[in-house]
This record gives C-alpha cells, structure tokens and sequence, in this order.
C-alpha cells in the first residue's frame, strides 16, 4: 500500500499514512482531534480542511457549499491522500484536544471532589515496604525468598506472597549488596500479594499512583501520592476514539471493522500522554508510578483491556468481563513502573459499568439510611436507585445531543462555548466559557436555551418552534431555526442556532433518562416524592441547571434542596479503592449487591418514552411545582 506524507498546519505537525486512511483517521494519529459531531459517520460537516497542496480522493459532500468545494475545502472523513499532502486547518475545524491547554475547561479535571466521602483504612492497593531482615546464620537458614516470605508476612499481616522469576534471580544480590535492608513493592489483594520489585535501602516514601476516568468524551487522569494520600496533580483531553464516534455503539462497530488493538491504541495513548506530562510537571519518574486504577463505562473498559466489545451490543448483550482482573499496565501499552498494576473497577453490567459502580462507593450510596437516586447524565445516562438494604441500577441510550452532540452548533464545553443561557428582562441572554465570542453551544446552554424557549412561548410543549413567536425564528424551506447569536458576533463568521431537528434530538434524549427513571421507580412501588436525595453525577451533570432541567422534563419534579451535584464521582470512587484496599473489596460487594433492570425488555418502556417526549411531559401533574406556577401566571 502507498504511504503519504501529510503536514498539517498550522500546527506543523506530520504524519505518514496509506490510501485507504481519511485526513479524520490521519490527523487523529499526528494527536490532532478534529470539530465533528457524527465521530466520523460522514453526517454532520464539521471536520472541513483545505487542501493547499497535493492531491486527494474525496467523496461528495453535500454539507459543502461550492464556493468553498472551490477554494479546496473537503470533509476529513470522506477524503483520502493521493499523494503527499499540505492540509490547511481552519480555526473552527480544530478542536482544543488537550484540556490542560484551556484554564476555561478545566471543569474537566475534577480536581476537588464534589461530595464528602467516607474514609477507609489506608492500605494502597500497590505499597512500598522498607525491610530490614536478619542476616541467615547456620541456625536461621531459610532461603532468601522464604526470608523475605517471612518478613513481610510479619509486618503486614499477608499470609500468601508470590514472585515472578526475574525477581528470585536477583533477590540473592540486592539482600547482600544492601545488607539485607530493602525496599519491597507489594501489590495486595486481600490475603494475597505479588512482589512487584525489590530495591536496596529506604525508598518507602515515593509511592505514586494514577487515578484515570476513561470516559467516552474524556480522559481524566489524576496523580497521587500513596504515601501520603494526596492529590499532587490533574490533567485532561479528550478521547481520541471520537473519530469513530461520540457513543460507544458506533465505536464497538469501528473495533469490529477495523479491530480492537487500534481503538485500544487510541486511549492508551492519551492515558500515556497525560501520565507523561503529570509526571514531568511534577518532576517525578514513571517507575515511581506503582499503580493505575481506571473506572469507566463497560465498553470503554474492554477498549482498554482490548477486550474483545462486540457482544454488548447483540442480545442477550453479554461483556467479556464486568470484573477484569488486575494485571500489568505494560501489558496494555500503560508506560509505568514496568510491573506495575492496572486495576479496573468492576462494572455492574454490559451497560452499568464500573464508573457507576466507583459512584456509588464515592457517594456512600450502599450505606445509605435514605433512598438516594443517582444519575449519570452522558451519552448513555446511568441511573441507580437504593440504599443501604437494597440497590437497583438500569441504562438508557440517551445519544450525545445532551453533551452537545447531534446539535448542529453543538460543542464539547470548552473555550467559545455558550454554557449557559437565561431570560432577563423577557430577553434571552447567555453566558460564553472564556467571556469570548460564541462559537457554539454545550450541552448545559442547550438545557437552559430549549427552557427559555418553552418560558417565551417560542416553542410548545411538543417543542415545535412557533412561527412568528420571535424575530430570530427563521423558517427556510420549511425547516425551522432559533438564532441565539447573530454571525456578526460569533468567532466564526456563521450564526449560532438550534433548529427543529436539534431541539427533537434533546427531547428525545431527555425522554429517555426520565422514561428509565420513572420506570425504575414504579418497578420498585415508589413515587418520585419517595426520593430522598437524587445526586447528578459527572463532569456534565455538575453544569446543569437544576430548575431548567427540571422545566424541560429531563429530571423528575423533587425540591432543588434535594437535587446534589456530585461531581465525578468514578474518579473519586476509583481514588478511594486505590488508597485503600477495604474500599477496593467493597467495589466487588457493590457489584454484587446491585441489580441491574434490563429496560430494553420491559413491556412499557416504549410508551413511557413516547409520554415524555413533550415538555415537561404529557402528564403535567408528574410536575405540580410547574403546574402551580403556571395556576398563579394564569
């Protein structure tokens, strides 16, 4: 196969790639992550380059006008090198891949957690022990390893050690070279431990670990000390996997077509990219990084492991594992200490996964005298109802339109993003991340636009824009659009909107979330009111307006005293199990207390979808706070 050389600018980056890979796939590898909202499925326009030199094979794009088919422009993912190539990339084509780089979105690090948590006896799931073993005489002559056995075993309590062979090789020199006095990594799980490394002398206080939340849109990593159990650090970016799309359904149909080990190559190389650049700030060496505890959704677990994804999405939607046991992190492509441990938090079903099972440890949810309703609002919204006595968990395919996404001036939460919006004075005003000129709108401003919309009387409660109910309502061709900014004020030159399809796309995303919750409940013979605290969890969810939500029917009518932003709670579940081991154990009793409700197969959830679709809801009386206020307008 022919390989090109491709430079990107103005970035100055370049890459050496074949005939069959798109400019998308091509600048994906060089680390640049391109604006589209489709992942790659050709539908959305957003990943537009110029060709400044070179030659391409590109399909017809109709999300092309021709004055700028004639002035080079082709879409990234329907184009593919001829020849060498100079591809120009326009502002508004590149996305802010790496977080670290916007002090605007740093929302993202999650570096302050957002809930008080309970504490558990600290025991790292990986520690550093400093031994001073009595030297063998003729009358104390175990062998060295059966010495080192007994020494540890005397100081920790472990009963079950083991080693790998390069180890017992050079445990005989590292003991005489240092007088017997070392340092021993042990990796524990319960009873048991494995021997990780040996060193001469103290060297018990630099134990580093790295927390990731391996989420579809982002990857968080955060630098700890174990010693100490601290946060030293936190950095950010998004998944490289969204070149194959935003949700994981598109991304297990990529792994089965093109083959797990890429898109596992994808989010191993932002994990090393960001534990690099921690460890470099913080002056630190990768083999002092002991340990990475990752949380994530199931899918996003296996695409770590490289597990093998495609039965999640088939009936009866089987995992290959929803509690992967630890292994090494350099068996997966992780650069660490080189024996060091990859530990995945257990999931609790193909599509309940291990960050709803690291949330509910972060929040105490298990323990709970009260019952507590989680929801995880993504491109998949998790929600898990129980307490102490019981716990229930179930998933709805929500899609990306909530995250910004199938929002046709949607963006990821980043700089030039409308975040929030609100009536002041019977006009609409908004909020920009960065104080800068528009370029979009996130997921947050979308919630509080689609409100303010239904307050103004510009849409009904079927969401259908009115004609005449405001001069920004345009209708061409029958299609109909909200302009919140005017192009003379954006970044782009171009009008930011929502259309009818856009406003659609987030009806049915909220229906979906409060379908499955309102399900959950009845199932359970309870009411909404039963509900003593519900927390929104996630990176996302922290950002959304709790009456706006409310109004538009994406959460059910509670008290806002009783709504909790929690904030990322699979990485703060996943800090609390690598700083102790009890933590960890409990991950596994969560796992196996929680029941997991299969909507998919339940009779009904099709026709509570269908009532939701409006807003608030067809029933107005599920919502009497908003039947009251519109009584007393009235």
């Amino acid at each position: 196969m022919d390989s090109y050389r491709v430079l990107f600018e103005p970035l100055h980056k370049t890459i050496c790639v074949g005939s069959k890979t798109t400019l998308l796939e091509a600048a994906a590898k060089a680390g640049i992550i391109l604006d589209k909202v489709c992942g790659g499925g050709r539908g959305c326009g957003r990943c537009k380059v110029v060709v400044r030199d070179g030659k391409v094979r590109s399909e017809t794009a109709k999300r092309l006008a021709p004055e700028e088919i004639e002035r080079g422009f082709v879409l990234a993912c329907r184009a593919y090198p001829e020849s060498d190539l100079l591809i120009e990339i326009p502002e508004e084509t590149h996305s802010a891949d790496k977080l670290e780089l916007d002090k605007d979105a740093r929302r993202f690090r999650a570096i302050h957690p957002g809930i008080t948590q309970k504490q558990f006896a600290k025991s790292p799931l990986v520690r550093k022990i400093f031994l001073t073993l009595d030297r063998p005489t003729l009358d104390d002559n175990p062998g060295d390893y059966e010495r080192l056995q007994r020494a540890l075993k005397k100081t920790t309590g472990i009963s079950s050690v083991h080693a790998d062979l390069k180890l017992l090789c050079r445990l005989p020199q590292v003991l005489r070279e240092n007088d017997f006095a070392v340092t021993v990594t042990v990796g524990t799980l319960g009873d048991t431990a494995e021997i990780l490394d040996i060193e001469g002398g103290n060297r018990s206080g630099r134990n580093c670990m790295a927390i990731v939340d391996v989420g579809t849109s982002t990857i968080v990593v955060h630098l700890v000390d174990a010693v100490e159990m601290t946060t030293l650090d936190a950095h950010a970016c998004y998944n490289s996997q969204s070149i194959y799309g935003r949700e994981v359904t598109a991304r297990i149909i990529a792994s089965e077509k093109r083959g797990g080990a890429h898109l596992q190559e994808l989010v191993v190389g932002d994990i090393n990219r960001l534990i690099s650049a921690l460890a470099r700030k913080n002056r630190i060496r990768l083999k002092d990084i002991l340990a990475v505890v990752a949380a994530g959704n199931t899918t996003m677990a296996h695409f770590l492991l490289g597990l093998p994804a495609g039965n999640i999405r088939r009936n009866p939607y089987i995992a290959a594992s929803i509690e992967p046991p630890p292994v090494r992190a350099t068996e997966v492509g992780i650069r660490i200490h080189p024996a060091g441990l990859l530990f995945v938090v257990p999931g609790i079903s193909s599509w309940v996964g291990g960050d709803l099972t690291a949330g509910i440890l972060a929040t105490d949810l298990h323990e709970s005298n009260e019952t507590v309703m989680l929801i995880d609002v993504g491109t998949n919204g998790e929600i898990i109802l129980g307490n102490k006595e019981w716990l229930v968990a179930c998933s709805a395919s929500t899609g990306p339109a909530l995250e910004g996404a199938s929002v046709e001036c949607g963006m990821i939460a980043e700089r030039g993003a409308i975040e929030k919006v609100y009536l002041e004075d019977d006009r609409i005003h908004y909020k920009v991340i960065g104080h800068t000129a528009p370029r979009g709108i996130c997921g947050s401003g979308i919630i509080d636009l689609i409100a303010a919309l239904l307050d103004k009387g510009i849409i009904d409660r079927s969401g259908r824009l009115v004609e005449g109910s405001d001069p920004a309502v345009r209708f061409e061709k029958g299609c109909g659009r909200f302009v919140i900014v005017e192009k003379e004020k954006t970044q782009t030159g171009k009008d930011v909107f929502v259309t009818q399809n856009d406003i659609e796309n987030v009806i049915t995303a909220k229906a979906a979330v409060f379908a499955a919750a309102k399900i959950l409940v009845e199932r359970l013979n309870l009411r909404f009111s039963d509900i003593d605290k519900l927390f929104l969890a996630g990176g996302f969810g922290s950002y959304i307006d709790r009456h706006n939500a409310i109004k538009i029917g994406l959460l059910p009518d509670l008290p806002v005293s009783r709504i909790h932003y929690v904030g990322n709670t699979s990485l703060w579940g996943a800090k609390l199990a690598a700083f102790s081991s009890e933590a960890y154990r409990t991950l596994h009793e969560i796992r196996l207390k929680t029941t997991y409700y299969d909507l998919i197969g339940t009779s009904d959830y099709v026709e509570q979808f269908k009532q939701a679709m409006f807003l608030p809801h067809t029933d107005i009386e599920l919502f009497p706070s908003l039947l009251d206020r519109e009584t007393s307008a009235a």
